[in-house]
């Protein structure tokens, strides 16, 4: 059977997936980490990408994106792809490939899951029993969403912007989402978008996304997400 075509559009989110050779570990100390994100800085900006989410775990990562072109999603993880190998092999003076040789990818409707997708990458650590709580796990973007810490790495969406008029009312909500945020029918769907290389979102997105790309494509489960909630609502038990 034929590989699915990976297409990113300008302007368009995408959810990424990137899972180690064989799902082997992909860091090993923290200056690992700490490179990787460096790497992911640098290639954004070179190639016009917003990265707006991203969870670093031992053996795989995710990240949300927004590109400025058809190939800037593609041209930044090939360049942190090159990068973070040769700094890999060299430190650990191993051999061979690192990664998959292919990235899963969906592109997302952002009016309806950026949050929801914002969540599902970040509360990734807690799914997996690493930690009690987001903010205790350093190597995602939770801290800076939900309690402002700087992160050079991350461009504010402005779908998250719109959360509130100023950063910690903004962080409030976000916190406030949080706790809600995700239910089994959510992260199904966005599992198998991801997983299947599908758009997430509803009808027109999916129209949108066919007339752009000139064909027509499979579709994950449909579903209306979570709404934001208010400011005023109660704080996240996911706080650093």
């Amino acid at each position: 059977m034929p590989r699915r075509l990976r297409h990113y559009l300008p302007g368009i989110l995408a959810h990424i997936i990137q899972r180690g050779n064989n799902r082997q570990v992909c860091f090993y100390a923290e200056p690992d980490y700490r490179f990787y994100l460096d790497c992911l800085e640098q290639a954004a900006a070179d190639h016009g990408v917003a990265v707006h989410a991203y969870v670093l775990m031992t053996n795989h990562i995710h990240l949300l994106m927004t590109p400025d072109t058809e190939d800037g999603v593609s041209r930044t993880l090939q360049a942190v792809g090159r990068r973070y190998v040769q700094y890999i092999n060299q430190t650990y003076r191993r051999t061979g490939t690192l990664w998959e040789g292919r990235h899963k990818a969906s592109l997302i409707d952002s009016e309806r899951y950026l949050l929801s997708c914002y969540c599902y990458i970040e509360l990734n650590p807690v799914r997996a029993g690493m930690v009690a709580a987001s903010g205790a796990y350093r190597w995602s973007s939770f801290r800076a969403h939900a309690w402002g810490r700087t992160d050079d790495v991350i461009q504010d969406h402005a779908l998250y912007r719109a959360l509130g008029a100023t950063p910690s009312a903004r962080q409030a909500a976000y916190r406030a989402f949080v706790q809600t945020c995700l239910d089994d029918a959510e992260l199904t769907r966005i599992r198998a978008a991801t997983q299947q290389g599908l758009p997430l979102g509803n009808d027109r997105f999916r129209t949108e996304i066919e007339a752009a790309l000139g064909r027509r494509l499979g579709y994950a489960q449909r579903g209306r997400p979570r709404k934001p909630p208010q400011v005023n609502e109660p704080m996240s038990v996911y706080g650093a």
